[in-house]
């Protein structure tokens, strides 16, 4: 299934640029860590592992399980468990991203999710899918929205690179209700794992699957936690509004999370659903 080795791809990839930038960078330059050297890196990479990797994985299991012999889905649903532990108040802490011996219950989750992959029969990937020219036009979107983040994950700033430094402010020292600081700081930015989100929802909606709702959901989660992240960093440290987005990465009650609740089933009925608008439109016809 060429969609989910390209979301491994993705989570390898960006486990690796974690595990580097954290081992190399120092604390005081990375957020709420306190470790460093390839101990810090390999810390902070396991958190990543919980969020946003575990429910990345999650969906991946959704696609894999009724590929997998019958044996095999009483694992992939005990992997689903253990990677739904990272969703449980306290696991991943914004205030603490350290790894806890708890982080490696959801860390586990997603090793046995990657190990399933090899057990799956194989899925063709369809030539095209329904809004297949929507998911590459949006994808281009969030990735070019993205490059503060994809920089920080890698340790460097945007400052003198053509165009995207004139574009998006990330080495300036900057403040909003908070000391004086960089505007994008090194290493992992929620806004990244947002886009990771989006980026495993849209290949994984290509193939059939049983899931098209939580996915629908993952796209809006991701989408929100991206805007939350660009909002912060590009518009109010900017100085162009005094006002940022609520939060999206616990549960709590506020606006950008109705949000997410109520686009997620449109989402779901105009684009992920199996049969789409099309049923829709069939039952409208005269008969």
């Amino acid at each position: 299934m060429r969609e989910v080795r390209v979301v491994w791809t993705l989570l390898v990839a960006s486990l690796v640029a974690t595990t580097v930038t954290y081992a190399r960078l120092p604390a005081s330059q990375l957020y709420d860590v306190s470790g460093s050297g390839l101990r810090g890196g390999l810390s902070r990479a396991v958190v990543e592992l919980n969020f946003p990797d575990a429910l990345i994985a999650i969906a991946v299991l959704g696609v894999l399980a009724p590929r997998l012999p019958r044996p095999w889905r009483l694992v992939a649903g005990v992997a689903a468990v253990l990677c739904a532990v990272a969703v449980v108040p306290g696991v991943v802490k914004q205030s603490n991203l350290d790894a806890k011996w708890i982080n490696l219950v959801p860390a586990l989750g997603v090793g046995l999710a990657f190990a399933l992959t090899f057990r799956a029969r194989p899925l063709p990937s369809p030539r095209r899918a329904r809004g297949d020219r929507v998911r590459i036009a949006l994808a281009a979107v969030l990735v070019l929205l993205a490059a503060p983040w994809i920089a920080a994950d890698l340790g460097f700033y945007l400052d003198g690179v053509p165009l995207l430094g004139w574009l998006f402010q990330t080495g300036k020292l900057a403040h909003f209700h908070n000391p004086l600081h960089h505007a994008v700081h090194h290493g992992v930015h929620h806004g990244l794992q947002g886009l990771m989100f989006v980026l495993a929802a849209l290949l994984l909606s290509r193939l059939p699957n049983r899931i098209s709702l939580y996915l629908a959901l993952v796209v809006a989660y991701g989408a929100a936690n991206m805007a939350n992240d660009a909002w912060l960093e590009q518009v109010a440290e900017r100085g162009w509004s005094s006002h940022s987005l609520p939060s999206v990465l616990g549960f709590s009650a506020n606006w950008l999370w109705l949000a997410v609740l109520v686009s997620t089933p449109f989402i779901w009925a105009l684009w992920f659903s199996p049969d789409g608008p099309r049923r829709h439109k069939a039952r409208a016809l005269p008969a």
